[in-house]
């Protein structure tokens, strides 16, 4: 067998974090001190971030590649997603790197998020560096965090190399790394350092032709569709003409057009690539991700990239309320298909399926966030559409019923404890393990049905009164642990269509919670607000004060409403039943039944019984 050889002049790194543990902060610093920048330069915060989803709620969502020069070094840097819903997007960046960096909190520790992309680092056999963040924290507790990270590695059965890890404490904000709490840092030189000489440069096998996995798939108005993936083996030139192999092993002709590499946060043209490099192939057409690009003379595929399974699935329809078309641009059926077949190409984790014998399309992905950022996108892109509740998806072993099951970790004061664990256990979760910090705060972690999370988290954050934090994790599939009632109120649904009238909704206030103001206009089936009861009630929100030529002390008095709470998308998703929809266009989010008219839904619920 051929020896591997390495090329030193390359390092290909993941940075693994969780939501808000200064990831994207990081890299921002690395690009300031290894020259990316001139001088004075003026640039935004969170380069990386470049989504406006992901600067908007602080997140990292895509997967994004970068590149710096280090002491005649190229270091391809891969920023990872912290959201257990985008791993898809987690597995796609890994293939790519040959090491990763954990970076932690030095007051929240390793949280759950960090223990699932961690997991899969670990079963890719990446070497791991781990950093210590933010040690500028008042509350900073660093050897208890160190060895939490030491606990969670050797919980996820890290191999004896990886347990002897590099250490490192940052300051991501000031752009400092040191090797030990003591020596006062200047800059983030010993990171750049360390991860040279600890990371191992990309191997290959001399004299082997070309190959390159496809990782990442982008799109250019100017360059069509681009291909992005880590050369294995070869060097590839501008203009050669090479085979891409799908899943069935078909050999598709194509031809490069253009060949670029990362500079920085952007892409720059080269005329040839070389092995161990990330690259980016314009001039594609028909190709996948997993899919091998080689040479037509010695087509040879690598092992394909495995994602796990969806658990979720939501329904998409094609807008048909009577407001249909006023709002967005991209109303028609066909539309929307071609919209979410593009996001299942770029995005493994996600599949589409046409709903059988109904009209819809059956969208399958990792959990609701990562839908919940789909229909967000779209209709941001111009998109109208209507979406169902998300439902887990179930399946059959040995003639047994199985649900994905989550292991949650809760983090609450102590006061909440009770009121937390009670509807946890009334949603079928069984409690694992109580730790209590001491501080009036508790840890709690449950295995629970994925399906008692959907609907939670509000009710979550209500009960703790905003200081409870809550992330899952998903842990398998396990039987059915039975049913529970998800919503105890019905709906208030306008019986006609008009203007929301103050009069009308002062007098339904008393009837539940409403989520439309004065002036909203509103269409037959549209709910309109909460009931207090459990059944629905059909009401007239246009209804005006009949006028009399009568005149009594106070019958005039202005009508004062009560203000309401916007309904976000997360919290339509989550209130609605089955037999509901939540209405998405550019700029309202609207409830409304599946069956608009009153007289249909009596008919329908007559037949039901």
């Amino acid at each position: 067998m051929q020896t591997k050889a390495r090329n030193e002049r390359i390092r290909n790194i993941a940075i693994i974090a969780h939501v808000d543990h200064g990831k994207t902060t990081l890299v921002d610093a690395m690009f300031r001190q290894s020259g990316v920048y001139r001088e004075g330069q003026a640039v935004n915060e969170r380069v990386m971030d470049n989504m406006d989803l992901e600067r908007e709620r602080g997140i990292t969502i895509a997967a994004k590649n970068c590149a710096i020069e280090w002491k005649g070094v190229k270091i391809n840097i891969i920023d990872t997603p912290g959201h257990a819903d985008f791993g898809g997007e987690v597995e796609r960046a890994l293939s790519m790197a040959d090491g990763a960096i954990l970076l932690v909190d030095a007051s929240e520790g390793p949280l759950p998020q960090t223990r699932f992309v961690l997991n899969k680092a670990l079963e890719s056999g990446l070497t791991i560096i781990v950093v210590i963040n933010k040690i500028d924290r008042p509350d900073a507790r660093t050897k208890e965090v160190l060895d939490e990270i030491s606990d969670l590695l050797i919980d996820l059965d890290a191999k004896d190399d990886q347990l002897d890890f590099p250490l490192l404490y940052a300051n991501g904000r000031e752009g400092i790394a040191q090797r030990t709490l003591e020596e006062p840092g200047e800059n983030i030189h010993v990171l750049l350092d360390t991860i040279l000489e600890e990371i191992p440069a990309p191997s290959y096998e001399p004299g082997e032709p070309f190959q390159i996995l496809v990782s990442d798939l982008s799109y250019s108005d100017y360059l069509g569709r681009m291909a992005i993936g880590k050369v294995y083996n070869g060097e590839a030139q501008a203009n050669d003409s090479l085979v891409c192999l799908n899943s069935e092993g078909d050999q598709i002709p194509l031809k490069i057009t253009k060949l670029q590499v990362y500079k920085g946060p952007k892409l720059v043209s080269v005329d040839k690539a070389l092995t161990g490099d990330i690259i980016v192939l314009a001039g594609i057409d028909n190709v996948h991700i997993g899919d091998t690009i080689c040479t037509k003379t010695a087509p040879r595929a690598l092992k394909r990239i495995s994602v796990d399974e969806p658990t979720v699935y939501m329904q998409f329809f094609q807008n048909t309320s009577p407001f249909a078309g006023t709002e967005g641009k991209l109303v028609q059926s066909s539309k929307l298909k071609a919209r979410l077949e593009k996001e299942t190409l770029l995005n493994v984790s996600m599949r589409l399926e046409i709903n059988s014998g109904q009209e819809g399309f059956i969208v399958k992905g990792r959990g609701e966030f990562q839908l919940v950022i789909l229909i967000e996108t779209m209709r941001r892109e111009g998109f109208e559409m209507c979406v169902g509740r998300p439902e887990v998806i179930y399946r059959q072993v040995n003639g047994k019923k199985q649900e994905p099951i989550e292991h949650l970790f809760v983090d609450c004061q102590d006061s909440f404890m009770g009121i937390v664990t009670e509807k946890l256990s009334r949603r079928k979760g069984k409690m694992l393990s109580l730790v209590n910090h001491e501080n009036g705060r508790v840890r709690i972690e449950f295995s629970i049905p994925a399906r008692s999370l959907i609907g939670y988290r509000d009710e979550f954050l209500t009960d703790t009164k905003g200081t409870g934090i809550m992330n899952s994790l998903f842990a398998g599939y396990e039987d059915y642990r039975g049913d529970f009632p998800i919503r105890f109120t019905g709906s208030l649904v306008s019986d006609r269509k008009g203007t929301a009238v103050p009069y009308a909704l002062f007098n339904l206030e008393p009837r539940g919670n409403l989520f439309i103001n004065a002036g909203d206009p509103v269409y037959e089936g549209m709910i309109i607000g909460e009931h207090n009861r459990e059944n629905d009630l059909n009401v007239n929100p246009c209804k005006t004060k009949k006028l009399s030529n009568m005149r009594a002390s106070g019958k005039d008095d202005a009508v004062v409403l009560t203000p309401i709470v916007p309904m976000t998308l997360e919290h339509s998703i989550q209130f609605i039943r089955d037999d509901e929809l939540v209405e998405v266009t550019p700029k309202s989010i609207r409830l409304r039944k599946k069956v608009l008219t009153a007289n249909e839904r009596k008919i329908l619920d007559k037949y039901s019984k």
